[in-house]
C-alpha cells in the first residue's frame, strides 16, 4: 500500500513537582549522538510486550531514578515525521507527579538536568510539538486539577 507508515513505538513523560507554591517541570539535556545537547523531557521506546504505561514508568526510572507519586495519561499524542524510519511517529504522553524533594539520578543518556518553570521549559524545548504538549499539560494539569479519569492506578 503506498504512503507512509504510522508507528507508535515511543512514550513521552513529563515529570512535574511542586516547589514552594510553584509547579516545575524536569528537563534533561541529551548526551547521545541523536539530538545531542538538546533539552527535552523524558522519552523512550516501548519494549516488546510492554504496555505504554509500563514503558512510561520504566523510562522515567531508568533515565532519572524517579518514581511517580501519581501517573496520568494526558489524552495528547505527539506526532512527527521520522526521516530515519520514513514514517509518522505517534507518541502518547504521560504526566508523572513526583515528590518536591525527589532526587534525580541521570543515566548515560543525559548530561544535565534542571527543574524549570513551564515558561522556561517552553523556551528550552526545540520542537513545536513539544511546546504544544507543554501547553496542553499546563492547561489540563497545572491550571486546573487533572481529571481523575486520567489517573493510572499504582503499579
Amino acid at each position: 500500500m503506498p504512503g507512509l507508515a504510522i508507528r507508535c513505538s515511543m512514550v513521552s513523560i513529563l515529570a512535574i513537582r511542586r516547589s514552594g507554591g510553584d509547579m516545575q517541570m524536569l528537563v534533561v539535556r541529551r548526551a547521545g549522538a541523536y539530538l545531542r545537547d538538546a533539552w527535552s523531557y523524558i522519552a523512550g521506546h516501548v519494549l516488546d510486550a510492554e504496555a505504554g504505561l509500563q514503558a512510561a514508568r520504566r523510562e522515567l526510572y531508568e533515565e532519572t531514578g524517579l518514581a511517580p507519586e501519581e501517573l496520568y495519561v494526558t489524552s495528547f499524542c505527539e506526532q512527527f515525521y521520522s526521516a530515519q524510519t520514513d514514517c509518522i511517529e505517534v507518541v502518547p504522553a504521560f504526566v508523572a507527579r513526583v515528590a518536591g524533594d525527589a532526587i534525580v539520578h541521570l543515566n548515560h543518556e543525559h548530561s544535565a538536568f534542571r527543574w524549570v518553570s513551564f515558561d522556561e521549559a517552553a523556551d528550552l524545548l526545540p520542537f513545536g510539538s513539544q511546546r504544544d504538549l507543554l501547553a496542553h499539560v499546563r492547561r489540563e494539569f497545572i491550571d486546573r486539577p487533572p481529571s481523575p479519569l486520567l489517573r493510572i492506578a499504582p503499579a
